[in-house]
C-alpha cells in the first residue's frame, strides 16, 4: 500500500533564479538534505523509496492516521501530525513537499533579508521546524518561535534546531486559540496553517451567472466560523506589532474561497503591502495551483488593492475562424474551456436558441445551472455555478447527440 499525495502540496517556481535566489535555493536544497528529504520527479521513484524505507506495519498506520485527520476534527489532525513527526517517517512523508519547501522557504527568507526592521518572528504552525530551522540559520541576528499544537512535532523540532546549534530560535507547544502568546512580533507567519477545512467550498456568489459576492455578514461570519479561520486571525493580529508584517500562504486560490479569506484580513485592519503571487506547486509528478502569497501590514499600501475578481485564466482563445470545423474525429469538440473566461465566451456566441436548461439551488447553498443549444458556431452545452466554475463545449450539429447524452448526465449527478 502506497501513502496517498493528495493531503500534502508543494510549488516550484516558472522563472529563472538571480544570482541571489540560486544561493538561496542551494542553501535550501543542503537543509533539506540534513532533514533527510530527497526531491522527485517520478511517482514510481518517490512510492520506490517510501516502500524500501517505511515498514509495511508503519505504512498502513500512517494511512489509518491520514484517513483519520481527513475527517477534520482537531484532535485527528494532531494526533497525524504526531505520527508524522517520527525520525523514519518524517523524512518519507515530507519529501513530498520538498518544492513547496523550496518555493516558500525562498520567498520568506528573502523579505526577512530584506526588511532589516524584521528583528523577531513568529512562524505559526511550524510543524516539525522544517522551514523554522531554515529560516534561523540563514538569519541568525533575527529572532524566532515556532508554535504548533502537535507536541511530538515541537519536540522534533527542538531536537532538530539544537543539532543545528541554533541559539536564535524556540518552539512552543499549544494551541493558538486557546494559548495566544503575550508577545508582540515583527513578522508573523501563517503558510498553510490556519484554513485547515480544506474541502470548505467557501461563500457562494449571488448568482450562477455572476462572480460578485455580496456583502452580507451572515454568510462571512459562517465561513470564518465553520473553518475556524476567523479566530484565528485574531489571534494572528494580537501578535502583530503595530508596525509589523504579516506572510500568509493558505489553500485559497478558489475565488469562493479567496474573497471570504480577503474580507476577514481586510475586516481586521490588515491590507497588502505587495502584489499577491498565484504559486503553482509540484506534488512530485501532479501540479496544483494554489495561494495567493500575501504580504500585509496594518492598513497595508496606497498601491495595492483587494481584488474579488476572478483571476487572468488560461483558458483557450476563441476565435470562430479558427474552430476545428470538419474534424475528422467526430468526438473532438469545436472548442471547450473549463476556465472562468467560459462565461465570457458563452455570452460571446451568436444567436443562440436554447434547446434544453436546468437551474436548481442545492441543499448546500450552491446555485447551478446548465444548459443546451444552438448557435450560430454550432451546438453548445454550458454549465456555469456559484462556486465558480464554468465549462462551455461547442461541437457541430451533427454531434449533438453527445452534448445531449453529457447534458443529462450533469443534471442526473446534480441531482444525486
Amino acid at each position: 500500500m502506497e501513502i496517498p499525495r493528495a493531503i500534502l502540496t508543494s510549488e516550484t517556481r516558472n522563472s529563472k533564479p538571480a544570482d541571489s535566489e540560486r544561493a538561496t535555493l542551494h542553501a535550501l536544497h543542503a537543509h533539506l538534505a540534513w532533514w533527510g528529504l530527497k526531491q522527485f520527479t517520478s511517482d514510481e521513484a518517490y512510492f520506490q523509496w517510501q516502500r524500501e524505507t517505511l515498514s509495511p506495519a508503519e505504512i498502513a498506520a500512517l494511512l489509518r492516521e491520514v484517513e483519520q485527520k481527513r475527517r477534520g476534527s482537531s484532535a485527528e489532525e494532531v494526533s497525524f501530525y504526531d505520527a508524522t513527526a517520527g525520525s523514519n517517517i518524517l523524512p518519507v512523508l515530507y519529501s513530498q513537499q520538498y518544492d513547496y519547501y523550496l518555493a516558500i522557504g525562498s520567498r520568506v527568507t528573502e523579505r526577512i533579508g530584506k526588511a532589516r526592521s524584521i528583528q523577531s518572528i513568529i512562524d505559526v504552525g511550524c510543524g516539525a521546524g522544517i522551514l523554522t530551522t531554515f529560516y534561523a540559520r540563514e538569519h541568525p541576528d533575527r529572532r524566532f518561535v515556532g508554535i504548533d499544537r502537535s507536541s511530538a512535532s515541537i519536540a522534533r523540532a527542538t531536537e532538530q534546531a539544537k543539532a543545528l546549534g541554533l541559539t536564535n530560535v524556540q518552539f512552543e507547544c499549544f494551541d493558538l486559540e486557546l494559548m495566544p502568546p503575550t508577545q508582540c512580533s515583527d513578522l508573523v507567519l501563517a503558510t498553510h496553517a490556519l484554513v485547515q477545512a480544506e474541502q470548505d467550498s467557501g461563500v457562494p456568489s449571488r448568482s450562477w451567472n455572476t462572480f460578485d459576492r455580496a456583502g452580507e455578514s451572515e454568510p462571512q461570519a459562517d465561513f470564518e466560523r465553520r473553518t475556524g479561520i476567523g479566530a484565528r486571525l485574531d489571534c494572528l493580529n494580537s501578535l502583530l506589532s503595530a508596525q509589523g508584517r504579516m506572510i500568509l500562504f493558505e489553500k485559497t486560490r478558489q475565488l469562493a474561497r479567496r474573497v471570504p479569506l480577503q474580507r476577514a484580513l481586510a475586516a481586521r485592519g490588515l491590507g497588502l503591502i505587495e502584489q499577491p503571487e498565484l504559486i503553482r506547486y509540484r506534488l512530485v509528478e501532479e501540479i496544483a495551483d494554489d495561494g495567493p502569497l500575501y504580504v500585509l501590514g496594518r492598513g497595508g499600501s496606497q498601491q495595492f488593492h483587494w481584488d474579488d475578481s476572478p483571476e487572468p485564466d488560461e483558458g483557450p482563445p476563441f476565435d470562430r475562424t479558427k474552430l476545428k470545423a470538419g474534424s475528422p474525429d467526430p468526438g473532438v469538440p469545436l472548442y471547450e474551456n473549463h476556465w472562468p473566461s467560459a462565461q465570457r465566451v458563452w455570452e460571446e456566441l451568436r444567436d443562440k436558441r436554447l434547446l434544453k436548461e436546468t437551474t436548481r439551488q442545492e441543499p448546500d447553498g450552491r446555485q447551478l445551472h446548465v444548459e443546451l443549444g444552438q448557435a450560430e458556431e454550432g451546438v453548445y452545452l454550458y454549465f456555469a455555478n456559484t462556486l465558480d466554475q464554468r465549462q462551455l463545449v461547442l461541437v457541430e450539429p451533427a454531434s449533438k447527440a453527445m452534448l445531449e447524452s453529457y447534458y443529462q448526465e450533469i443534471v442526473d449527478s446534480a441531482s444525486g
